[in-house]
């Protein structure tokens, strides 16, 4: 009877050293998962925003984010990017030791002080940084106020 207790005890304990592990590693995926996952945090990158004599050029930082998976929409004077920052190493049988870099969603929503309604837009992306040249369609005056 001792013995059949003994095992008993040996395989709870095993079973226990088990379920910890594996608990704590669905914890660890929960938590990687949950900050990538759509609709948590967003990101709000930064962006960089000039005048020119025809139009605007707004140049956005974006490392890691792949240009298919961006969004860009103007309405009225309101230019809106979204997109998504994936985290492309992370899978079966790689874990993290540090995670600083943000992999989420992101919008990023500027506004001028007048209609780019009709602009054209350029769009180029290199070296991280998405660049938009936004050229006025007509000779429209723009009320500034900084510079």
């Amino acid at each position: 009877m001792e013995e059949k207790l003994f095992k008993l005890s040996s395989f709870i304990l095993i079973l226990d050293f088990f379920m910890a592990e594996s608990v704590e590693k669905y914890f660890r995926l929960m938590a990687v998962r949950r900050r990538a996952r759509l609709g948590e945090r967003l990101w709000r990158p930064a962006a960089d925003v000039y005048r020119t004599r025809d139009g605007w050029i707004v140049k956005v930082d974006l490392a890691g984010v792949s240009a298919n998976d961006l969004e860009i929409t103007i309405d009225g004077s309101v230019l809106y990017i979204a997109g998504c920052r994936r985290d492309t190493f992370y899978g079966e049988g790689v874990s993290y030791h540090q995670l600083e870099i943000t992999y989420s969603r992101f919008e990023k929503t500027l506004k001028f002080p007048c209609s780019i309604e009709g602009a054209s837009l350029l769009r180029d992306y290199r070296d991280g940084l998405l660049i938009l040249h936004l050229r006025s369609s007509g000779g429209e005056e723009c009320e500034e106020e900084g510079g």
